[in-house]
């Protein structure tokens, strides 16, 4: 929510990760029990690796993509082609919809059944109840249709100045990194993907159309999300301690 006010692009699945290590440690007092460590650091350090690694591959993608499309269309009738590209935007929108939803909320859906299965209301993570699901991707839909504006605005026109054809072409990208990596099983940010792919659409016109000073604090409330969100975890559990 803060990041959202300040129309930071953050990552919901790294606030999710820092949240649970946070708790995690807090729970724990330290960083091992009894000598074994309290996070299982072969899933967590691979995340870390993919904040660097994610919008590098979007980025990535994102040029090839739009060099080939521009190639193919350079005879092209400039204001037809922009309608045709408008069109197709909704097409590209939607697959990275279903990237982000199928990728995003799968996160939230683990943090329920975590809890569920600590209640002891659930033994079997496939016996996940059917309201879990339909909660997780109907909140996300509401959250993105009432309070996704700033990081609109922000993703739209203050990282580069995104025309019809870069959207296709960006939002092309990141579905096609998103499928890619939930078929391989790798753990990515949406957010991150499409930053970086935007960043690569701009970079196709000129390195200067990409303000890189906003590009930066991005990158630095990237590095700095997992951290406050597990620093911020922990206090919470403290405060709750404190009533139970």
């Amino acid at each position: 929510l803060l990041t959202w006010w300040l129309g930071i692009p953050s990552s919901s699945s790294h606030t999710l990760l820092g949240g649970f290590v946070g708790a995690a440690l807090a729970h724990a007092g330290g960083w091992a029990v009894h000598g074994q460590h309290v996070i299982n650091y072969g899933y967590v350090i691979p995340t870390f690796f993919f904040i660097v690694l994610a919008p590098l591959i979007g980025m990535f993608v994102a040029l090839v993509i739009t060099i080939l499309i521009v190639n193919l269309f350079q005879r092209s009738n400039p204001y037809r082609a922009e309608g045709w590209f408008r069109r197709l935007q909704l097409l590209s929108s939607a697959l990275l919809s279903l990237g982000h939803g199928g990728n995003d909320a799968q996160k939230v859906l683990g943090i329920i059944a975590a809890a569920l299965m600590a209640h002891g209301d659930l033994s079997n993570i496939k016996d996940l109840p059917h309201w879990v699901p339909i909660a997780c991707f109907s909140a996300i839909a509401l959250g993105t249709m009432s309070g996704g504006w700033r990081i609109v605005k922000t993703m739209g026109t203050r990282i580069t100045k995104v025309s019809p054809l870069e959207g296709v072409c960006a939002e092309t990208a990141g579905a096609i990194t998103l499928f890619l990596t939930q078929y391989l099983g790798i753990p990515v940010s949406t957010t991150h993907t499409i930053t970086g792919a935007i960043i690569g659409v701009g970079a196709t016109k000129r390195m200067s159309a990409v303000r890189w000073g906003v590009t930066i604090n991005i990158i630095w409330a990237w590095i700095l999300t997992i951290p406050v969100s597990a620093l911020l975890a922990a206090c919470v559990y403290w405060i709750v301690r404190l009533f139970t």
